[in-house]
């Protein structure tokens, strides 16, 4: 056990706070939310390592330091109401639900939205809404303070910003690999967005995601 809780602290040191994270919620949260729990059983060595750990049908949990820089970029309240799109493992539901008011989280693969109920069961969070379905391009008609697409979009669709609420802020890594930027926008007032380039980095697309639009001769 000594071993698991050696390469917590190891993580959060070695590889969460070099990138600037330094929220002590979220470096406390950290320590609590035990991710070696959302990995998949064979690969569960690997839970505080330096990559993304593969959870089959084509998708992966984020490295660890982007998982919590997405948090702290987010500055959540618990007022806020969450949509995340791509629940993957739920080890990110996970931290933005101790968080926030609210986290409605959107898989299109039903086993992967299985297996994150089952990781999330043992935290009893009673503010998670899982819902199966594509939410690539937009989800309900519902309005949010905070959106997190968890895969990649060449092209981000404007149903996204366009659920944000006033002061609503959505996080999101666009662009096509190997060259990818995530970035924070702001709906500051009904037509104003504000938006802020994070970090550069390289994750896999959302399934479905919207593609740019491309000459054909």
């Amino acid at each position: 056990m000594q071993n698991v809780e050696q390469a917590r602290f190891n993580m959060i040191e070695q590889q969460i706070r070099p990138w600037e994270v330094l929220d002590g919620r979220v470096l406390e949260l950290l320590k609590h939310v035990r991710r070696e729990q959302f990995v998949p059983a064979g690969v569960k060595d690997l839970a505080f390592a330096d990559m993304e750990i593969p959870l089959g049908h084509g998708a992966a949990m984020w490295q660890p330091k982007l998982e919590a820089r997405a948090v702290q970029e987010l500055h959540l309240t618990r007022n806020d109401k969450v949509l995340e799109v791509g629940t993957g493992s739920g080890y990110l539901t996970a931290l933005l639900s101790a968080l926030a008011g609210h986290v409605t989280s959107v898989e299109i693969v039903p086993e992967l939205s299985a297996m994150a109920k089952q990781n999330l069961a043992a935290y009893h969070r009673d503010n998670v809404t899982l819902e199966v379905g594509d939410a690539a391009r937009g989800w309900g008609e519902a309005s949010y303070d905070v959106i997190v697409l968890t895969g990649s979009t060449p092209v981000l669709p404007e149903a996204f910003q366009n659920s944000l609420n006033i002061g609503g802020r959505l996080f999101v890594i666009v662009g096509e690999a190997p060259l990818m930027e995530a970035k924070l926008i702001t709906r500051v007032a009904p037509d104003t967005f504000e938006t802020v380039n994070v970090l550069e980095t390289c994750v896999a697309p959302l399934q479905n995601a919207a593609q740019p639009r491309r000459f054909v001769f």
